[in-house]
């Protein structure tokens, strides 16, 4: 069976991942977000989240004027929460978004399963890193859970969090800054491109870069056409200097 019509594929223990193909979009919303599928049976954990506690790593962002960023954030303890194209279609209006308004070129992304790799670079007059990352990931997570509320799913319960008696936050995202490097060449960001691209092939989720769906590997071996709807505005690295 090939990776593009696969329906799921187990990719580490205690996990059954339903990949965003036709069949499954149809059969159902993702990952028991629908009624009459619990989100502890898809995501493969019990109502109570119960997981092995998450660190926060203290990131430095370091804004300096043409340098590239490669960043890493990450869903909410790592659950596998983007395996649905329509939200890796409202991430990519996000990223859009926020780009565009903080002054930002997308250079390379992925969007796997639990977490998101993007590699940018500043234009004149960028906005500090940190709020770039903002800018993606609170509308998002508004977006997200305005559609988890309209239908009642069980998830939003999971993904809730209570900070204080009285206070609890909605969480799609870990909290923290996730990763960010700094790159100051052209050879060290195409190094960067590469591996962004071949996550999913590591993982073991496609034979081929190109057959993963939410990847600017497409762009890059210069292929067009329906596939490469829905994702974000690349600008390759063979468009671009740092002069």
């Amino acid at each position: 069976m090939s990776s593009q019509t696969e329906a799921g594929r187990r990719f580490s223990p205690g996990f059954f991942l339903l990949w965003p193909t036709k069949t499954t979009q149809q059969n159902s919303l993702w990952l028991g977000a629908t009624a009459g599928l619990s989100s502890s049976a898809g995501l493969g954990y019990s109502s109570t989240m119960a997981s092995p506690p998450v660190h926060r790593k203290r990131v430095q962002h370091s804004d300096e004027p043409g340098q590239f960023h490669e960043l890493t954030f990450s869903c909410y303890k790592c659950l596998p929460l983007l395996t649905d194209d329509r939200w890796c279609s409202i991430l990519t209006e996000s990223i859009d978004r926020a780009m565009q308004r903080h002054r930002y070129s997308l250079i390379a992304f992925v969007y796997m399963p639990e977490h998101v790799h993007l590699l940018v670079f500043p234009r004149d007059s960028a906005s500090p890193v940190h709020q770039l990352l903002n800018a993606i990931k609170r509308p998002f997570s508004y977006r997200v859970k305005r559609f988890l509320t309209e239908i009642r799913s069980p998830l939003l319960q999971q993904l809730t969090v209570r900070q204080r008696p009285d206070v609890e936050t909605f969480r799609f995202w870990q909290e923290g800054p996730g990763y960010d490097r700094n790159l100051v060449t052209l050879e060290t960001a195409w190094a960067a491109a590469e591996y962004i691209h071949l996550n999913p092939v590591r993982r073991g989720l496609v034979e081929s870069e190109l057959d993963w769906p939410w990847s600017s590997a497409r762009h890059y071996s210069g292929a067009t056409g329906e596939r490469n709807r829905g994702l974000p505005l690349i600008v390759r690295l063979g468009e671009m200097s740092l002069t």
